[in-house]
């Protein structure tokens, strides 16, 4: 083990972020070359990563992965014809041949009137520093007992956990050049860093599986190890004898991780691959209400340490803070430039997805914490997972399986699993009560517990 790991640290030096001079080159004469191949336009984009991951169980290390690799996508416009093509070897020949590859590509396919890049008046001139890179320097064996410390916490925490499921830890590096034919040429680098800790407690046929996960750009950000594994062992065994809820109609709230989704199915409909696919069950609702009065989604991409800060999107389209919701009141869709000329629209800089989303509420629809949340809910359901893929994205209809507790006054009785939630997302969105102030810090998209009023649950007895 000692030797793997000495080889381990050796073949890490010289980091991904001492290679952006060069990919920037690369992304720059890569263009070159495709307007010499005669396209009209092109775009390159080039990442170099390198990360270490090791994952560990009952005391002894199972995985041991150090990755570094580089990549690179490019698409070529002739007019209207389109053509991409990927390698992962940055050799001159090699990208050589992909531009050929490329270019033909494009010569067979169909013109598209909507193809190209982005409009050059719109490209991000100012690249900003939003403290998205924060190199870990941690070695195999410190992360070997990171891991070790955080299952042991968990093992620990209460009689009850019976077997872990398996604990790991993982650091990240990654650089990226964008560059096209408008001049435009952007860098952006982030890190990112993670542990969990999955248990089991009980036996037999009353076995309960949970997990907890810290992760953040910055090492210094996480929570530690041991809390790591001892929330782990809590939403564990808090799920141990779950008892059945009576089918019917009942206050439901999401807790932060599943109340994302719900905020997801909002984003996927009003993304403009699904708009001009009519493929959503928000068409044409601009200047409508999406949401309850009081709330608002304000995109703010220039956030310093944010998840999914960026100066520019992935068609190197200048970002810049703006309202999505304001006032419960849908204010733009998310726009590329392909989607926009599809609607008649201009590009809203999301090109590649939407940035980090705050959902904004007054203190009167804010609980302050999870505990207040609760009290807000009074009696119902909260669901800590959800499970199945029962979302029709046209319709809206929503059903899927559920887990998580039954709440009566406030105050959690037991656990319940093998239920099913459903209605309608637009009634779902519409009828949103409250958004808490438990603010999970581990996504882009930024919201507490949501209350959703009452749902349709299916549960046994």
């Amino acid at each position: 083990m000692d030797d793997s790991i000495a080889k381990t640290r050796t073949d890490a030096a010289g980091g991904p972020a001492e290679r952006i001079d060069e990919l920037a080159a690369i992304a720059a004469r890569m263009v070159e070359q495709c307007r010499s191949h005669g396209a009209d336009q092109a775009e390159v984009g080039v990442d170099a990563s390198r990360g270490l991951s090791v994952g560990v169980r009952l005391g002894e290390v199972e995985t041991l992965e150090y990755t570094r690799g580089a990549g690179i996508g490019l698409t070529v416009y002739f007019g209207g014809r389109k053509g991409s093509a990927s390698c992962g070897d940055l050799r001159p020949e090699s990208l050589a041949d992909t531009v050929e590859k490329a270019c033909a590509i494009a010569r067979h396919t169909e013109p598209d009137p909507a193809a190209g890049l982005a409009d050059a008046a719109l490209m991000a001139t100012d690249p900003g520093d939003f403290d998205t890179w924060h190199p870990w320097d941690i070695d195999a064996e410190v992360a070997i007992a990171r891991a070790l410390a955080c299952e042991q916490a968990g093992r620990e925490a209460d009689a009850r956990i019976s077997n872990v499921d398996g604990t790991s830890l993982a650091t990240s590096e990654t650089v990226s050049v964008y560059a096209n034919s408008h001049g435009f040429l952007g860098t952006e680098r982030a890190t990112h860093h993670s542990l969990s800790c999955a248990l089991i407690a009980g036996a037999g046929s009353g076995m309960q599986r949970s997990y907890w996960y810290t992760h953040a750009l910055a090492a210094q950000d996480m929570e530690s190890a041991e809390a790591v594994g001892r929330r782990a062992a809590e939403r564990t065994v808090a799920r141990l004898d779950p008892r059945p809820v009576p089918t019917g109609r009942h206050r439901v709230m999401l807790v932060p991780e599943m109340a994302r989704s719900v905020i997801g199915h909002l984003l996927g409909a009003v993304s403009g691959g699904a708009l001009y696919r009519r493929s959503s069950f928000l068409l044409d609702r601009v200047g409508t209400p999406v949401l309850p009065g009081w709330l608002s989604l304000v995109e703010r991409p220039h956030r310093p340490r944010g998840l999914r800060s960026a100066a520019f999107d992935a068609e190197g389209v200048a970002t810049r803070e703006s309202d999505l919701v304001r006032d419960g009141v849908l204010a733009r869709y998310l726009l590329s430039s392909y989607s926009a000329r599809r609607l008649g629209l201009e590009t809203t800089a999301n090109a590649g997805g939407v940035h980090n989303l705050d959902l904004e509420a007054p203190r009167s629809h804010r609980p302050a914490d999870f505990q207040a949340a609760l009290a807000a809910l009074g009696t119902g359901l909260v669901v800590t997972e959800l499970m199945g893929q029962g979302v029709n994205p046209v319709t809206g209809d929503y059903s899927r399986g559920a887990a998580g507790f039954w709440v009566e006054d406030g105050h959690v009785v037991h656990a319940v699993d093998e239920l099913t939630i459903a209605g309608n997302l637009k009634d779902m969105l519409l009828g949103i009560e409250a958004v808490g102030a438990d603010v999970d810090p581990r996504s882009h998209v930024a919201t507490g517990s949501m209350i959703l009023g009452e749902m349709m649950v299916a549960g046994a007895g």
